[in-house]
């Protein structure tokens, strides 16, 4: 029996090497990253959702050299983190900032947005 099995998954193995797979890269061109323009674009959004803390922002520009652009976001320590950045073709540059002074407190600063479910009003 396992000669059998030998057998067949070495025929399996012969006609499948003689199956003719494509190339790799057959009838396509190699990426071109770095010869292909950006397309410049605009974009930019902000949330401040105050009952959940939420408060973020993101703006990004790009012409045909370079991305620029910058975002924030509120820290659960009470300060806003800034980053501004620069990618062209030296690479990625950020600037790394924070606004505000880290305060650090034992309960948290959110209220629940909830209620809990009432107690079953029927008896056991």
């Amino acid at each position: 029996m396992h000669q059998l099995v030998v057998v067949v998954i070495f025929a399996v193995a012969a006609f499948a090497a003689e199956l003719p797979y494509p190339k790799p890269n057959a009838g396509y061109a190699a990426p071109s990253y770095d010869k292909e323009p950006l397309m410049p674009y605009n974009f930019g959004y902000a949330v401040n959702d105050v009952p959940t803390y939420n408060n973020f922002a993101h703006q990004e520009t790009a012409d045909t050299k370079a991305v620029t652009g910058s975002y924030r976001v509120a820290l659960p320590d009470g300060r806003t983190q800034i980053v501004s950045y620069r990618a062209d073709e030296n690479g990625y540059v950020a600037d790394v900032k924070y606004q505000g002074e880290a305060k650090y407190d034992s309960k948290p600063a959110y209220q629940q947005a909830y209620q809990s479910a009432p107690a079953p009003s029927y008896k056991p």
